[in-house]
């Protein structure tokens, strides 16, 4: 098994190599709604999984994304910590890293998208402050305001994210630290001086 310090260093070679719509609600949307009150009224008296089906579907993603955001992403040996909350098995190599500095998914099922008692579409927004591009350690600044639409269906009991399938976002003073404690473990002094410069702009980001 590996280390977290080869982990991480394995992290810094891949570091620098590189819409609820206004319409009648449906009897499935009641469906949902009644579910929702379910999850209220019991949520206090089980001690169900983040992504049961007695819990609400905003859940997951409220999980998933604070993993993400805390660079549960940054290390691919650390899938199996989202894969509960996912319904896929494996993520391609992404090519960047958004850094966020927050962001939102919305609790009250009216601002969903209902598509049945089993799938649901939530609107996430993320306030974004630029990317982290892998090939060359480094750092736009986009400053935005990032809209995803999470679609969340049932499968085999549980809630899970579906798509779409995004690139990491994660947490400006995370990526920070990362990036430090890379720099850190980095031996060789021009990647040491990208990775400073690197630093700095992430820390500078608005």
């Amino acid at each position: 098994m590996q280390s977290s310090s080869a982990r991480r260093k394995g992290s810094l070679h891949a570091l620098q190599a590189g819409r609820w719509r206004s319409r009648k609600i449906s009897w499935m949307a009641w469906a949902v709604v009644a579910a929702v009150v379910w999850w209220s009224a019991f949520a206090g008296h089980a001690a169900a999984q983040t992504n049961a089906i007695t819990r609400s579907p905003a859940e997951v993603v409220q999980k998933y994304l604070m993993l993400d955001n805390k660079g549960a992403r940054l290390d691919a040996g650390s899938f199996s910590t989202l894969a509960a909350y996912v319904g896929w098995k494996e993520e391609p190599s992404w090519g960047k890293i958004v850094v966020i500095n927050g962001f939102s998914v919305p609790a009250d099922y009216r601002k969903w998208d209902i598509i049945n008692s089993l799938e649901v579409v939530i609107p996430v927004e993320f306030k974004v402050l630029g990317v982290v591009y892998l090939d060359t350690a480094g750092f736009i600044a986009e400053p935005a305001v990032e809209q995803v639409r999470v679609r969340v269906k049932v499968l085999n009991s549980r809630w899970r994210i579906v798509e779409p399938m995004f690139p990491p976002h994660v947490g400006q003073r995370r990526m920070v630290n990362f990036v430090r404690q890379s720099m850190q473990e980095e031996t060789e002094e021009t990647r040491r001086a990208t990775l400073a410069a690197l630093q700095n702009e992430l820390r500078k980001a608005k």
